[in-house]
C-alpha cells in the first residue's frame, strides 16, 4: 500500500516531465558540479587532512555524540579559530551542513514579533528555517533593493517597531541564477533602518575575495553583516558549514539552535579536511584560473550570440534560460550525449517559463571545452 495523496503528487510530477531521480556518476566533461576549484579531488588536501589527524592523534571514525555531549572533539576549537581568523570574524560555529546552518539560524534567532525580509529567490534551506521560526517573513523581489526599502519603511513606521527586530536575508551568489545583489547598497539600507543583515555565502566562498573569503569580505563589509553562512560542499570540496558572527551570536546558537544541539557532530576527518581546504585556499593559484575561465566563458557567450538567453553573472554559475521542461531536458540530453555534463533545471525548482541549463565553471575546465560546449548549445537554442 502507498498513500493515494502521495501517489497523485508523483503522477503529477511525471505528467509535467518534472520527476526527480538520483544522479549517476559519469565520465563527461564537468559543467555541473559545485567543485569550482577541484578541491574535492585534490591530493594535497587529502594528505594534509590525514597528516593533521595523525598529528593530533585522532585515529577515530566518528564524533560519538552531539557537540554538547561527547562530540566536541579537539579539532573543533582549532578549526573554528582558523575560520574566524580567515574570515575576519569574531567567532565561527561549525554545523554539519549548509542546510543545518540555515535551519538552525532562522528557526532560533528571529523571535515572535520579529520580521524577516528575504529575497524571493532565497534557497530552500533559508525558507525551511523561516517556516520553523515564530517570526513573520515577507519576500522582496529578487535583487530589488527598492522593493526591500519599501518593506523596511513599512515595518519601521509606528510604535510596533520598538518591539521588533528586522532581519534581512539574501545570498551573495544565487545558486539558480549566478547573480549577486548590490552588497554595498544593501549594507547601507540595513544601517539606515537598523536591520540585521544575514548573507548566505555558499557560492561566493572560494570564488570572490583576495584569498576566496567570499563576496562580503571581498568588498570589506564583514563588520557590517550580522551573520554570514559559509558552506564547504562547493568550492572547498568537502563537507560542513559555519556561521560567522559575534561571540554572543555563537553563544546564543549553542544554546538555542536545535540543528546544532540535537545531532551527532561531524567526525574528525571532516574537520581535518575543512582545515586543509582553507589552508589550500590561501595558497592556491587555481582561483586565478577559475577567474580566467569565467571571463572566457562570458566572451564565448557573446561570440556565439547567446547573451540574450544568459543571466548576467560574474560568478562560477551561468544559466541559459530555455522555457519548458520538455525542451530544456531535450537540449541537455543532446549536450550530454556529446560528452558534456550540463544539467537542466526544471520547474518547480524554478518558476514555469524560467527553466534553464545551468553551467558550473571550474578551474580545471579548458578553453577548448568551454568553446565546444557553447558551440553545441548555440544552434539548439537559436533554431
Amino acid at each position: 500500500m502507498f498513500p493515494e495523496k502521495l501517489h497523485r503528487k508523483l503522477e503529477s510530477r511525471k505528467t509535467d516531465n518534472a520527476l526527480r531521480e538520483l544522479g549517476k556518476s559519469n565520465d563527461l566533461v564537468d559543467f555541473s558540479s559545485n567543485d569550482y576549484l577541484g578541491f574535492s579531488k585534490n591530493e594535497t588536501i587529502f594528505k594534509a587532512s590525514h597528516a593533521l589527524l595523525n598529528e593530533q592523534n585522532m585515529l577515530q571514525n566518528g564524533a560519538t555524540g552531539s557537540r554538547l555531549l561527547s562530540g566536541n572533539h579537539k579539532l573543533y576549537p582549532i578549526v573554528e579559530k582558523q575560520l574566524a581568523n580567515f574570515h575576519n570574524s569574531e567567532s565561527a560555529l561549525i554545523y554539519n551542513s549548509g542546510y543545518d546552518a540555515n535551519i538552525g539560524f532562522f528557526a532560533s534567532v528571529p523571535q515572535r514579533g520579529d520580521i524577516i525580509l528575504y529575497d524571493a529567490y532565497s534557497h530552500a534551506s533559508i525558507r525551511d528555517g523561516m517556516l520553523m521560526s515564530h517570526a513573520k517573513a515577507y519576500k522582496f523581489m529578487h535583487n530589488d533593493l527598492s522593493d526591500l526599502e519599501t518593506l523596511l519603511i513599512r515595518f519601521t513606521e509606528g510604535s510596533a517597531h520598538d518591539k521588533q527586530h528586522i532581519y534581512v536575508v539574501t545570498e551573495s551568489v544565487f545558486s539558480m541564477d549566478g547573480d549577486s545583489p548590490d552588497c554595498i547598497r544593501l549594507v547601507n539600507l540595513c544601517k539606515k533602518y537598523a536591520a540585521y543583515l544575514v548573507i548566505d555565502e555558499a557560492h561566493g566562498l572560494g570564488v570572490f575575495g583576495k584569498h576566496g573569503g567570499g563576496l562580503i569580505q571581498h568588498q570589506g563589509l564583514e563588520k557590517a553583516v550580522f551573520a554570514r553562512i559559509v558552506t564547504y560542499g562547493k568550492a572547498l570540496g568537502c563537507h560542513g558549514a559555519a556561521i560567522l558572527g559575534s561571540d554572543l551570536l555563537k553563544q546564543y546558537l549553542v544554546n538555542f539552535s536545535r540543528s546544532l544541539i540535537y545531532t551527532t557532530a561531524l567526525p574528525p576527518h571532516s574537520l581535518a579536511t575543512i582545515h586543509a581546504s582553507y589552508t589550500a585556499l590561501e595558497q592556491t593559484q587555481t582561483r586565478q584560473k577559475l577567474k580566467e575561465n569565467i571571463q572566457f566563458f562570458k566572451s564565448e557567450i557573446i561570440k556565439n550570440q547567446l547573451q540574450k538567453l544568459f543571466i548576467e553573472s560574474d560568478s562560477a554559475i551561468h544559466c541559459c534560460i530555455i522555457s519548458g521542461n520538455d525542451r530544456v531536458k531535450h537540449i541537455a540530453k543532446h549536450i550530454q550525449n556529446s560528452g558534456f555534463d550540463v544539467k537542466p533545471i526544471l520547474s518547480p525548482t524554478v518558476s514555469k517559463g524560467q527553466e534553464r541549463l545551468r553551467f558550473c565553471l571550474h578551474a580545471y575546465n579548458t578553453e577548448a571545452q568551454i568553446s565546444e560546449v557553447l558551440k553545441l548549445l548555440a544552434p539548439l537554442v537559436t533554431s
